[in-house]
């Protein structure tokens, strides 16, 4: 399933619990990016996760569900994504709703489509941070030494540096990008156009856009071009 991910330089990500009319999830799914992530930190249900999921299929590109609420795992779906939030200070964020997820699903986990994401939350000011009480105000250095336990000790396929809502540090961004060897660096947050596009393609393998499709449904097609014409940068 790692395999399926490496290719993957741009990605739009959905919340369930957000309107989008069929002309702007027709022009989403027709961009020529490289796949749809489905999850929101709010508001996500079974019932909004199944109709969003439903109206992607109609289009042939790769669909994941980022699983956040255990009531919204909806079978169906190409990959579900598993986020551990490093840098919370609850265990039930890195392993305690997973346990749960496990007792609850037992048997019925599709192990071979599941990926991990080392989730680093950066931006206090959002519904993730505040809903796992993750602790934001880090250095380049810390949270790229979280980036390495994801990457190093954890083995994870995924990095996530999360900003939601926020446009990053890029000189955090690039100290986790110069420490991270083996895992997928993926990016999130505050993308609202090309320019901050190219710079999280410049120091990432995948950027997430979001918040800016439902703002701006023609901002959010041209970041698609500005990431695939970038080349990441190399360190490792």
């Amino acid at each position: 399933m790692q395999q399926m991910i490496k290719p993957w330089r741009h990605v739009f990500k959905l919340d369930p619990d957000r309107l989008i009319s069929d002309e702007d999830l027709q022009s989403v799914c027709l961009s020529g990016s490289d796949a749809i992530l489905i999850g929101g930190s709010t508001g996500v249900t079974y019932e909004n996760t199944v109709d969003l999921l439903t109206r992607v299929r109609r289009y042939k590109l790769p669909c994941a569900l980022e699983v956040s609420h255990l009531e919204a795992v909806v079978p169906g779906f190409d990959l579900y994504m598993i986020p551990m939030v490093l840098n919370s200070p609850e265990p039930a964020w890195i392993l305690g709703h997973h346990r749960q997820a496990i007792e609850r699903y037992g048997s019925f986990i599709p192990w071979e489509r599941l990926l991990t994401e080392g989730y680093i939350v950066l931006n206090d000011d959002s519904s993730v941070a505040r809903l796992t009480s993750a602790e934001t105000e880090l250095t380049a250095e810390a949270a790229a030494a979280y980036a390495q336990i994801a990457d190093k000790l954890m083995k994870l396929p995924i990095v996530y540096l999360e900003y939601s809502g926020r446009f990053g540090d890029m000189d955090t961004v690039q100290t986790v990008r110069e420490n991270v060897e083996y895992s997928q660096l993926f990016y999130g947050g505050g993308i609202t156009g090309e320019a901050e596009a190219t710079q999280a393609a410049a120091l990432c393998d995948t950027v997430v856009v979001g918040n800016i499709i439902y703002r701006d449904i023609q901002q959010a097609l041209r970041t698609v071009a500005a990431v695939k014409m970038t080349k990441p940068l190399t360190y490792l």
